[in-house]
């Protein structure tokens, strides 16, 4: 079984957006590159808002991406430089990742909200729009 993890992320203000870039392509070829990482991809949204998309060979490839390297040192920035942030991983047969409308649904019936610092009624809601694709607006790293 393969494990799928997607996280939202909204950068609440241009200023933190050179920062988050920096972080957030580091982080994906952390990911791309880790051990147990089948796939991953980055998705642009609208208003600052920013999604991930990995699949891994186990619970235990994921947890030791997250809790390493650049993704382990980005992850309490993200406190501050957030309104919106959330997360869901389920298991499944296939080793494709989900589309985005599919993650999007997935993270607002089974995800959760993570913790930041200045939360905004979406946020607190657990309330998101569908991801909005355009062209060149998707990148894949593996």
């Amino acid at each position: 079984m393969a494990v799928v993890s997607i996280t939202r992320l909204r950068v609440r203000s241009w200023r933190f957006l050179p920062w988050f870039f920096l972080y957030a392509l580091r982080s994906a070829r952390q990911a791309a590159k880790a051990d147990g990482n089948l796939a991953a991809r980055l998705l642009r949204d609208q208003r600052n808002t920013f999604w991930t998309g990995t699949i891994w060979t186990s619970d235990a490839a994921m947890k030791h991406f997250m809790l390493s390297g650049v993704h382990r040192g980005a992850m309490p920035k993200l406190l501050n430089w957030c309104d919106e942030a959330a997360l869901v991983h389920w298991t499944q047969e296939g080793n494709e990742l989900p589309s985005w409308a599919e993650a999007c649904a997935r993270l607002e019936r089974e995800g959760r909200p993570s913790k930041i610092y200045h939360p905004s009624p979406a946020h607190a809601a657990h309330k998101f729009p569908e991801p909005r694709v355009t062209r060149g607006s998707e990148f894949r790293l593996k």
